[in-house]
């Protein structure tokens, strides 16, 4: 059974048109640029919740 999470990005206005490329390049990423308090909505899937732990350590936070 698949894991999903949905991650709320803020970004530096300078830098948003490279956290969308970057993010959009993590596997089993959907990322939703958004108006409000967050910049991006990705919904993000993976096969365990401990994938999907992973990626936001290796992958989404150092974005």
């Amino acid at each position: 059974m698949a894991a999903n999470a949905y991650i709320l990005i803020n970004a530096d206005p300078t830098s948003t048109t490279e956290v969308a490329q970057k993010s959009k390049a993590i596997s089993g990423a959907v990322v939703h640029e958004v108006q409000g308090p967050y910049d991006f909505v990705v919904d993000l899937e993976a096969d365990t919740q401990e994938d999907i732990t992973a990626i936001l350590r290796h992958k989404v936070r150092p974005i």
